[in-house]
């Protein structure tokens, strides 16, 4: 008796659904990265990891996050977000200290949104063993 395979019964296109990557740019799910701190299930472990994750939940417009990783003494009442922005891209272009060894760190950035892009340096602290953004810049181009 000779094996026989039959292709019509192969499903052509049947490849794992596409998770795209998370807004802040690395590789991984939003899931697996900036959303398992949105969600309160880690801490950032570095200040560039906090600034990431800042960047993701503007993307996602979550309020909650970013008013609890703001430091409490510079901490707005609320985020106004603009309905019309569009994010489109997160690029770090230096980090100074920030990581487990330091309590404060900087960390320069581009983020790009439709029709332009902002270029800030901001601050983050230590409070209470957990990063927080204090404040930030805009260096000249």
């Amino acid at each position: 008796m000779s094996r026989r395979t039959s292709r019509a019964r192969r499903q052509h296109g049947s490849a794992p659904a596409h998770k795209p990557s998370c807004p802040c740019g690395l590789a991984e799910t939003y899931e697996a990265c900036c959303g398992r701190f949105h969600r309160g299930e880690a801490a950032a472990p570095t200040a560039e990891t906090l600034m990431r994750s800042r960047y993701s939940a503007f993307v996602k417009r979550d309020e909650a996050y970013l008013l609890r990783t703001w430091h409490p003494r510079t901490r707005p009442a609320r985020v106004d977000f603009d309905p019309g922005m569009r994010w489109t891209g997160l690029e770090i272009l230096e980090t100074t200290d920030g990581t487990a060894f330091h309590t404060t760190g900087t960390v320069t950035f581009r983020a790009s949104f439709k029709g332009g892009s902002l270029h800030e340096r901001s601050r983050f602290e230590r409070v209470e063993g957990a990063w927080v953004y204090v404040d930030g810049d805009f260096p000249e181009a």
